[in-house]
């Protein structure tokens, strides 16, 4: 049977950047892989980040999106299919910050996934620097992915202090507990320096399984918006200026992450990453000329009227 990982993590997460550096370590390895990109979407940003991977043992993968719930999870399963008779040693599937955990766990106790695909690990990746007075609604999607988590994985740890990721810990539990989740995440969670990771981090990484844990269940997600803006035409400089403004604009909505490209002016792609704490520009093996606004309650004509520059 073919080992499948679901790698999840709440919006500005570094979930993507830490599925590079987990796939390159199963290449390092031998396996082949495929990775799925499981966005609702209609514009997958992720899967480009993840193009240098690509190669005689790694494939990517996406299951489109722009469609309503129930058609996403046919192509899900569809997709699942199709991967399942490629000879993959391990499937990743990366779903978008912004998921219904139960869509993973039910597809694969269906027919023919069930006997095609064996669960490996389930990782929830948490931002050490989690805003501890987030909302209601996203509290509840941090709780959801990791009550099922084998392995819950701090990112950005290296400038944190002790005490930030203690609180972060805290903050988590009583996450949990507010959707009735009765886990212990004691001995499940990971706190190092991804660029420190051992051997031995990246095999309990491999083999953390996953948690059947209970929780009371709610439509979170429907609490979010995920704005669409194409070709803009911005500079790498004005791109940085104005998304920056999108977080000082109340009008704008409660914004909770900017991702998308622009083109230097040398032709190089880059990727923009930002949310309320930190913004970063870096050079992309690819791109395309969009820019994904996500958060509650949004404002599209505030935010397309800032991002055009218009006052």
């Amino acid at each position: 049977m073919v080992k499948i990982d679901l790698i999840t993590g709440f919006l500005g997460s570094g979930k993507t950047t830490f599925i590079k550096k987990y796939a390159r370590y199963l290449l390092d390895q031998g396996l082949n892989i495929g990775i799925l990109e499981n966005d609702f979407g209609a514009v997958n940003v992720d899967m480009m980040l993840l193009k240098d991977l690509e190669g005689d043992h790694c494939e990517l993968e996406m299951v489109s999106g722009g469609c309503d719930a129930d058609c996403h999870r046919r192509r899900f399963k569809t997709k699942l299919i199709a991967m399942g008779m490629c000879g993959y040693d391990r499937v990743i599937v990366e779903p978008s910050g912004i998921f219904d955990m139960d869509e993973f766990f039910d597809i694969l106790r269906e027919e023919p996934l069930d006997q095609w695909y064996e669960i490996g690990s389930v990782i929830a990746v948490v931002d050490a620097r989690l805003d501890c007075g987030q909302s209601e609604a996203a509290d509840y999607l941090l709780a959801s992915e990791a009550a099922g988590a084998g392995c819950i994985v701090l990112s950005k740890v290296k400038n944190v202090s002790a005490e930030q990721t203690e609180a972060v810990k805290a903050h988590l539990e009583q996450a949990m507990k507010k959707v009735g989740c009765r886990r212990s995440l004691f001995g499940h969670i990971i706190a190092s320096d991804w660029e420190q990771f051992t051997e031995e981090d990246y095999q309990r990484l491999m083999n953390c399984g996953y948690e059947p844990a209970s929780y009371r269940k709610t439509d979170a997600a429907a609490a979010f918006d995920s704005l669409f803006f194409m070709n803009l035409e911005l500079t790498a400089e004005e791109l940085k200026g104005r998304t920056a403004r999108l977080f000082e604009e109340p009008g704008c909505g409660h914004i909770l992450r900017v991702k998308g490209f622009v083109k230097a002016e040398d032709g190089r792609w880059l990727e923009l990453n930002a949310t309320r704490r930190e913004q970063t520009l870096a050079v992309s093996p690819d791109g395309q000329e969009v820019l994904i606004v996500i958060g509650e309650q949004l404002s599209k004509e505030t935010i397309g009227r800032i991002l055009k520059g218009k006052n």
